[in-house]
């Protein structure tokens, strides 16, 4: 009985680390297999077509996409980068509680206001280096050194 649970637990591993993962073709319309080394062409899938991988061979993959299902050489794909996703909060409902250890006022400003401005906090320190700093200059300059 623990084998069949090891062995489950295996392959579910397996294919939640495999699936899922959108690929595209690297150069053009690529031809899907029915086998493993090629053979019979199921189906074309076009230059732009994303498609899902199923199994992760050695040197080919099962892929799924519009067209069908098949194999195809690793070294004819790419990995689609996914989005980032929206990573704002919304507080509409939502009670908010804090403690403070030294009691004072504190608000919560929200965009009713016609002279509001978000507040962006992302931010590129790049644009404020002028210069490159040296270290001895500038321990010299405030007499470190």
């Amino acid at each position: 009985m623990k084998k069949v649970l090891v062995i489950a637990l295996v392959l579910m591993v397996g294919v939640s680390f495999g699936a899922g993962k959108k690929v595209k073709s690297k150069l053009g319309d690529i031809d899907l297999t029915k086998e493993k080394d090629g053979g019979a062409v199921v189906c074309t899938a076009g230059f732009n077509d994303e498609l899902t991988i199923v199994k992760d061979g050695e040197t080919e993959v099962l892929v799924k996409g519009n067209c069908g299902q098949g194999w195809v050489q690793k070294s004819k794909i790419e990995y689609v980068a996914q989005l980032a996703g929206d990573k704002s909060m919304k507080l509409e409902g939502v009670d908010v509680v804090g403690w403070l250890d030294n009691p004072s006022a504190v608000f919560v400003l929200e965009n009713d206001d016609l002279d509001f401005d978000g507040v962006n906090i992302d931010r590129d320190f790049k644009e404020y280096l002028q210069h490159t700093m040296d270290r001895e200059q500038t321990e010299m300059r405030n007499n470190e050194n």
